[in-house]
């Protein structure tokens, strides 16, 4: 066998056994998120308001699908519940799921202040507390990741509310480090810089993706792959004593 197959083959084995919960699975990066694991090795439930590509990309990986509307509080955990049973427990708990919009700082509704910390904030408290309650119950030494953005760090013109959810995340994650490290469990969170995705993509222009490539020293976006690659190292063994960290993957757009 080439040292190019015995990789391939540790790599598809990495995640065999665990059992992973991954929000907003449906498309986008949440899709490359669950693609990854599961090809890894991992049975994988997705959460998602979208049934139809929902089931798809279930039924592609051998998953389990559950619909649930994020900001609906008990029907989320309600479906995490759902989730972790149907996998007979969980190991990784992937928050993914959220909304972006844009608006001047001076022209925000309040309204949709509260609507993108409801559905990009919030439900990852839900959820954490649901998967971490059965994996101390459990005694396992899971890993929550959490999917924030480099506007949580950099920020962004007429991104306030945007960005704001996503600082928050930040240190959502930071402080669930601290508090569940006792238990093994580790806690860690993504952000991504711009990336193709189906978010945006009805305001995104040619030259708009032309530009924003200039800002990456690489010279190009972000793919989905790119972002679920990272996060299926943080639910391996290898990144055991990393938590709490917020990881930049951003082609170089942010460096701090």
């Amino acid at each position: 066998m080439s040292a190019t197959s015995v990789t391939a083959a540790a790599t598809a084995a990495r995640l065999a056994g665990k059992r992973a919960v991954v929000t907003g699975g449906a498309r986008g990066i949440g899709a490359a998120i669950v693609r990854r694991l599961a090809a890894d090795g991992a049975e994988v439930a997705l959460l998602d308001l979208l049934p139809d590509p929902g089931e798809t990309v279930a039924a592609e990986v051998g998953g389990r699908f559950v619909p649930v509307d994020l900001s609906d509080t008990e029907a989320t955990r309600d479906a995490v519940a759902a989730a972790i049973d149907g996998l007979g427990g969980i190991d990784v708990l992937v928050n993914n799921a959220g909304i972006l919009r844009f608006a001047p700082l001076l022209d925000i509704p309040v309204e949709d202040w509260d609507l993108m910390f409801a559905i990009n904030t919030r439900p990852m408290l839900v959820t954490t507390q649901v998967a971490a309650r059965r994996m101390i119950d459990d005694g396992v030494a899971g890993t929550i990741i959490n999917l924030a953005s480099m506007a949580g760090k950099a920020g962004g013109a007429g991104q306030a509310h945007y960005a704001a959810s996503k600082a928050a995340v930040i240190a959502l994650t930071r402080v669930t480090a601290l508090e569940l490290g006792c238990h093994g469990i580790t806690a860690n969170c993504l952000c991504p810089g711009y990336v193709l995705t189906e978010m945006g993509a009805d305001t995104r222009t040619s030259d708009d993706v032309e530009l924003w490539s200039s800002y990456s020293p690489l010279g190009r976006l972000g793919e989905p792959g790119d972002v679920s690659a990272v996060a299926a190292f943080l639910a391996s063994a290898d990144a055991a004593y990393l938590t709490g960290q917020a990881f930049n993957v951003t082609g170089g757009m942010v460096m701090h």
